[in-house]
């Protein structure tokens, strides 16, 4: 199987775009992924023509019709039932995602990525700019494209850290663009379409909620795919693994937590939390692994301490276990992943009662022991000890005791090693698995030569049944937010302005031009600082207010000079020698906003109609530089230099300056505020 970040290796030397990984590589990722869309197209086919066929039943008087309608239907029924038969079978290939070198663990379940329709921001965005911000959208044909060129890498991120990276620029321009081109008050006209990545069904909506968490549930599965990929056989790679399953948690409470009612059943709060328990088990699991890599001493202690690390690993997969068998979760999880949570359930429960088996068979107190240590170690390991008995009786040297119990837990391990064998047949996917049942196998075998090692059947007469194992950890596995969902980025259409000032959110008039000019040295007018410009202060017999300038205007530019980005003494170095033929300036006036309206969502052609205030993610928390309110500023005269030096610092998304990829291309220059006070208002002479 080819390995997608060689694409990378061809970035360096220009011989692909470096966006992404490329979509028609023959690995075995991007062919399920491929046929994941594939089988999604054809799955809305069949559900738009179940409704039509659902509508003609309704509206038809006609017995004839019916008769042929509903032979349709269950036509359309069976098509979509093998359909998404088909869907579970590409999401239970998790032999894909298993690095090449694995062939001795046990393997790990990778989510898919969720499948999107290509988005044309061109048009709408164009349009917008024109009527919203009264600027030609031509301008902003390259900006556009880089969004769609970024948008469009998001569909096929290659699996590692370029891969999160690309997600998580994305991610981190959507709150960007929202501010930018969603208003409130009126619908851009873009829709956003997203499969459930379990059952295939679409969902559509006009804001970017849904686009949000999307991109969000693809981070969490590419660190899912990331965690499947390492190298288990070795301490980095389970490092590695750790982190990247205790991140896909993380990453998936934060969508669960922060977008609550997202229409997508695959990003419901009960199917995100099977999801974020079955990646803490995964975890759980590469922990014991990483604690067993160099080997398990034959020491007494050790062997109790490995099988309550078991019973850890077996208890966790229980949870998640019984919480995919319930409903509604069971009729859209796949079959072969509660299979698979099932067998290592049992698996890991064989696995700690072989280890306390081994201890009590192969470690009898001696003269020598601590035993007091072994009694107390001993008595932690049973929530009960059988009646009759005290740990103290078991580890003396009366062999028939210690033997019973130890027999007792070596029966329970065969027990457990055959029901995982059991419940591994009984599914079609997994019997695919050939090394799982491989591993099963064998350590059934190793628990039967266990129970033979010391098979005096006549010694025993009561077949005492083992008691439970307590489970404990030393390194509980626990959610980890990724600092890769926070990434600075430059704002793709900063030319439109100051965010804090120039959003969807807040309406203006037209440009208007105002022709200013000085009477004794005065232009009648104070401005306040912080950018843009603003006019807060005006002198109503000046010729400027004449002209139609109003207290609280933004000047946007000073002749041919743009200034929506400069301070006061920016702007009062353009106006400073200004003779008296005066200059243009172009100033806009602040309009009230409307107020909120409805935003539909269609899900599986069912419209669903959401308030935008629920639907919508509200970043004022997050980012609240850009939706700062300045203080009301005093007011300073023209000639009062030493006040100019005075510096405050413009808030504005950065981004990574590496340059290795295109939409990171260093941004047009703007004026800097370093020459202005955020509370400063200077009055305008000459």
């Amino acid at each position: 199987m080819k390995d997608d970040t060689n694409v990378f290796s061809l970035i360096v030397s220009g011989c692909v775009k470096p966006f992404g990984c490329n979509p028609f590589a023959q690995t075995g990722r991007s062919k399920l992924q491929n046929q994941r869309a594939s089988l999604n197209q054809q799955i809305i086919k069949q559900m738009r023509l179940r409704a039509g066929a659902e509508n003609l039943l309704k509206a038809s008087s006609n017995n004839k019709v019916k008769e042929m309608v509903l032979l349709e239907l269950s036509y359309c029924n069976s098509n979509l039932q093998l359909l998404m038969g088909q869907l579970e079978g590409l999401n239970s290939s998790v032999e894909v995602y298993q690095s090449s070198q694995e062939t001795a663990n046990i393997p790990l379940i990778a989510l898919g990525l969720k499948e999107t329709k290509e988005v044309d921001f061109s048009a709408p965005f164009k349009d917008y700019i024109l009527e919203h911000y009264n600027e030609d959208g031509r301008n902003y044909e390259e900006e556009i494209a880089d969004l769609m060129d970024l948008r469009q890498a998001c569909r096929t991120p290659s699996r590692n850290e370029e891969g999160l990276e690309l997600l998580a620029k994305y991610f981190s321009h959507l709150p960007l663009i929202e501010n930018r081109f969603f208003s409130p008050s009126r619908q851009t006209g873009i829709f956003f379409t997203w499969y459930d990545s379990f059952t295939g069904v679409p969902v559509c909506q006009q804001n970017l909620s849904l686009e949000k968490a999307s991109v969000l549930f693809n981070m969490a599965a590419l660190y899912s795919q990331i965690g499947t990929r390492c190298d288990r056989q070795t301490m980095g790679g389970l490092e590695e693994a750790i982190s990247s399953f205790q991140k896909a948690a993380g990453t998936l409470h934060y969508l669960k937590e922060t977008f609550t009612h997202t229409p997508s059943y695959d990003m419901s709060p009960a199917m995100l939390t099977m999801l974020i328990r079955m990646m803490i088990a995964q975890a759980q699991e590469c922990i014991f692994e990483r604690t067993a890599l160099p080997g398990i001493r034959n020491d007494f202690f050790t062997l109790l301490k490995m099988a309550q690390e078991a019973a850890k690993v077996s208890e966790i997969y229980d949870h998640v276990h019984q919480y995919m068998i319930q409903t509604p979760i069971k009729d859209n999880v796949p079959l072969f992943w509660s299979t698979m949570a099932q067998v290592k359930t049992n698996h890991y429960r064989a696995v700690a009662h072989y280890f306390v088996s081994s201890a009590l068979l192969d470690h009898q107190l001696g003269a020598r022991d601590d035993e007091d240590q072994q009694e107390k170690s001993l008595s932690q390991v049973y929530d009960h000890i059988p009646e009759g008995r005290s740990a103290l009786d078991i580890l003396r040297k009366e062999r028939n005791e210690s033997a019973l119990v130890s027999k007792a837990h070596i029966r329970r391990a065969i027990l457990c090693h055959e029901e995982a064998l059991r419940v591994y047949s009984l599914c079609l996917h997994l019997n695919k698995l050939e090394a799982l049942q491989d591993i099963l196998r064998a350590s059934l075998q190793r628990s039967v030569e266990k129970s033979s090692e010391d098979n005096n059947e006549d010694e025993f007469t009561d077949y005492m049944e083992a008691p439970d194992i307590i489970s404990k950890t030393e390194h509980k596995a626990e959610m980890d937010i990724a600092v890769t969902t926070k990434v600075k980025v430059i704002d793709f259409f900063q030319r439109l302005g100051p965010l804090s000032v120039f959003s969807a959110k807040q309406q203006w008039t037209e440009p208007r031009t105002i022709h200013v000019s000085p009477e004794d040295r005065d232009l009648g007018f104070t401005l306040k600082g912080e950018p843009p410009v603003q006019v807060v202060s005006l002198d109503p017999l000046c010729a400027a207010a004449a002209e139609g300038l109003k207290e609280g205007d933004y000047i946007i530019a000073v002749g041919d000079t743009a200034c929506k980005w400069m301070g006061v003494g920016d702007v009062m170095r353009l106006l400073k020698d200004v003779d008296e033929q005066g200059i243009d300036i172009q100033v806009v006036s602040m309009m009230d906003s409307n107020s909120p309206t409805k935003s539909a969502t269609f899900c599986g052609n069912l419209p669903k109609t959401y308030s935008m205030i629920c639907l919508a993610h509200d970043e004022t928390e997050k980012h609240p530089k850009t939706n700062k309110v300045s203080k009301k500023s005093s007011f300073l005269s023209w000639g009062i230099k030493n006040k100019l030096k005075s510096v405050s610092t413009l808030s504005l998304p950065t981004a990574d300056q590496s340059g290795s990829l295109p939409w990171n291309k260093p941004c047009p220059s703007f004026p800097s505020s370093s020459s202005y006070n955020n509370d400063s208002l200077q009055k305008l002479k000459t």
